[in-house]
């Protein structure tokens, strides 16, 4: 029997899994319910269809929603579009940055935008709807009996994500050099792929240099990184930019004191400075240090209830499918 439902297919055309990957996989779940949902493309979970089933999805005469993040998948959109079938296309723009002409072109073509976050919304020249990301908070829950395999000490500082020059690694070093000796039970993990091994080389050489070497642990990108939330005192998340910044509300959803950039991704809109977290600006190592120091000492207070209950009332992956819901059935 044919489904009354809409017909989502979600467009994903990319070489790797990425932040963006795991961000539509969080709301995939969410939207089953009130949608008959597709995958076109490639590493997304869930059911792939190819070129063949699109076109008689399309041929079906009922109300089909394609759903692309990327200038190559808004392309393949547009060349059905020129064939002639009916759908409504949404775009999802994932970057900060003022658009090239190429993707601005691309994305006047859409029938409705989603920008992240408002600072993109701003950076837009043309209408969208701010629809953020969302956690599943019933995944990401605190967890104290949490550990982190081959790390002694009981309270950790943890960097998650890529690791790279323009993620403020250095940033967090620069911090915490000066003063994670004096507190011997304190750690800074990182965690995550390798973007650049000469970067981190340098990372590490420094940590030699200063015998901190059984204070810091540099770990491989791993599958499990909701446990180095849960076992993690403070998480650091020091990028210069961002297109969103899934770390930040995965961490606070763990019920872990946040520390981010201010001005970056999401980080404005989820953290209220000092209240559900604390901001800091880019690049400033100082500041950095000020707030560790203050957590670290209990000076300042731990943000870990007030950041999940912003979280699991705010920014829930049920959240953003109720108003993506709303958006594609418009």
């Amino acid at each position: 029997m044919e489904s009354d439902k809409p017909i989502l297919i979600q467009f994903h055309f990319h070489k790797r899994k990425t932040g963006l990957t795991s961000s539509i996989e969080n709301v995939l779940p969410y939207l089953e319910q009130d949608f008959e949902l597709y995958i076109f493309g490639s590493l997304l979970s869930g059911q792939k269809i190819g070129w063949g089933r699109v076109f008689r999805l399309l041929k079906a005469n009922r109300k089909v929603i394609i759903h692309a993040h990327r200038n190559n998948e808004i392309i393949r959109a547009l060349l059905l579009r020129m064939l002639g079938f009916d759908f409504k296309l949404v775009a999802t723009r994932h970057a900060e940055s003022p658009p090239s002409k190429l993707t601005l072109g691309l994305l006047r073509k859409a029938d409705q935008v989603i920008s992240l976050t408002f600072n993109m919304q701003q950076s837009l020249p043309l209408s969208s709807s701010v629809i953020g990301h969302g956690v599943q908070t019933d995944f990401f829950v605190p967890d104290p009996r949490a550990k982190i395999q081959n790390v002694s000490q009981q309270n950790i500082i943890c960097v998650a994500g890529r690791v790279r020059e323009r993620k403020g690694h250095q940033v967090v070093l620069d911090a915490l050099i000066p003063i994670l000796g004096n507190y011997p039970n304190w750690a800074l993990v990182v965690v995550g792929k390798v973007d650049d091994q000469n970067f981190v080389e340098r990372l590490k050489t420094e940590v030699l240099q200063k015998e901190l070497t059984i204070q810091v642990y540099f770990h491989p990108e791993t599958k499990e990184i909701k446990n180095y939330y849960q076992a993690s005192k403070i998480v650091v998340v020091p990028s210069y930019s961002e297109g969103f910044s899934l770390v930040c509300l995965e961490a606070m959803s763990c019920g872990v004191t946040v520390v981010a950039t201010r001005g970056v991704g999401v980080h404005d809109d989820v953290i209220d400075d000092q209240k559900t977290g604390y901001l800091f600006p880019p690049g400033d190592s100082d500041g950095l240090q000020k707030i560790l120091l203050g957590l670290i000492s209990r000076e300042l207070k731990c943000t870990s209830e007030a950041g999940r209950n912003k979280i699991v009332n705010e920014w829930s992956a049920q959240k953003e499918a109720n108003q993506l819901k709303l958006l594609y059935l418009q």
